[in-house]
């Protein structure tokens, strides 16, 4: 999933300083499940604004809303339901679903809520950590499952660097080495051989560097 956490309040208040009518638009996905941008984290969210608006001495109408998703085409056109009611949305979607509804509303202004942060998973309760850097050429059949490039400080593919001890990163010594994992891992089915071949240099056409991905599924499109 999507993690995210709430920006600053102040950051959140400068961007609605001039603003009377504000839409505070829950998303019912990622967010939610990472306590970040669900209704509950929305609802508080505009208890903050009307706060901190007080406190420099001005008032705002807050709508609180909510879609399942803000990054499916199919579930926006519910904003409608508030049609008029505000000047802005302040959007507690990752920044996919910030995009998406200033792609499909050009003439209200959108503000993001949230800092989006990577792709994780729950590890604990209250604990999220990053497992995916969507780079779009999947290398996990090779690594035991384990991603090198979102989980290795470094992104590297061909076994660990010089600084790792023991088994944990040298840039963060709480931080495992991946690389001794993904040995680790392999080892456990006796395929400590597949780290013998040596990884090519990487295209990293695919992870967004050449501009925007785009993903077309023909059978799933309506001519």
């Amino acid at each position: 999933m999507i993690v995210a956490e709430r920006k600053p309040m102040a950051e959140i208040i400068e961007m609605v300083k001039d603003c009377s009518r504000v839409l505070v638009l829950a998303c019912r996905g990622c967010v939610t499940v990472c306590s970040a941008g669900g209704e509950r984290e929305a609802a508080a969210l505009a208890s903050l604004i009307r706060l901190g608006m007080k406190k420099q001495g001005k008032t705002i109408q807050i709508i609180e809303g909510s879609l399942v998703r803000q990054c499916d085409k199919e579930y926006i056109d519910a904003i409608d339901a508030w049609n008029g009611q505000y000047d802005a949305i302040v959007s507690t979607a990752c920044g996919v679903g910030v995009n998406f509804i200033a792609n499909l509303r050009k003439d209200t202004m959108v503000y993001p809520a949230l800092n989006t942060s990577f792709f994780g998973g729950s590890a604990e309760q209250g604990v999220w950590t990053e497992q995916c850097a969507g780079c779009g050429n999947c290398v996990l059949h090779l690594t035991g499952g384990l991603c090198p490039v979102a989980r290795c400080a470094k992104s590297l593919m061909n076994g660990p660097c010089g600084g790792s001890v023991g088994g944990r990163c040298e840039i963060n010594k709480n931080t495992e080495c991946i690389w001794q994992s993904i040995h680790d891992r392999l080892g456990s089915f006796d395929r400590q051989s597949q780290m013998e071949t040596i990884a090519p240099i990487r295209d990293w056409s695919t992870a967004g560097h050449g501009g925007p991905r785009k993903t077309v599924r023909t059978d799933l499109t309506i001519s």
